[in-house]
């Protein structure tokens, strides 16, 4: 039994499809897989072949964090699989800024 193009279920299945993409999109861009992608590209000379290892990368990435995220959601309620997402995402944050100042700034500014 098939739904109708303009049923519920057809729109929520395009909802979460395109926001999915686009997030996902948005999130790859500039980050160190493009930087990388770009790089092995120019050095190899073979772009398509940097392209095919590239998405099948991602989408292997992308396997586990669906199936983790779909484990995770029979473990715990969504609100706190929410804010612990959140917490792990501040704190990623804060150690990644931590390590950018102490790599940029001179030891010697940072302990008098």
């Amino acid at each position: 039994m098939s739904s109708a193009p303009d049923s519920p279920a057809s729109s929520s299945w395009i909802t979460v499809f395109l926001s999915t993409a686009t997030t996902v999109f948005l999130a790859e861009l500039g980050d160190k897989t493009q930087l990388a992608a770009l790089l092995l590209s120019a050095q190899s000379g073979r772009p398509v072949v940097v392209f095919v290892g590239a998405s099948l990368a991602l989408i292997c990435s992308s396997l586990v964090g669906v199936l983790l995220g779909r484990w995770l959601s029979t473990v715990m309620p969504p609100h706190q699989l929410e804010r612990a997402a959140g917490i792990l995402m501040v704190a990623l944050g804060l150690w990644l800024g931590r390590q950018a100042v102490l790599h940029l700034a001179p030891l010697h500014l940072l302990n008098p």
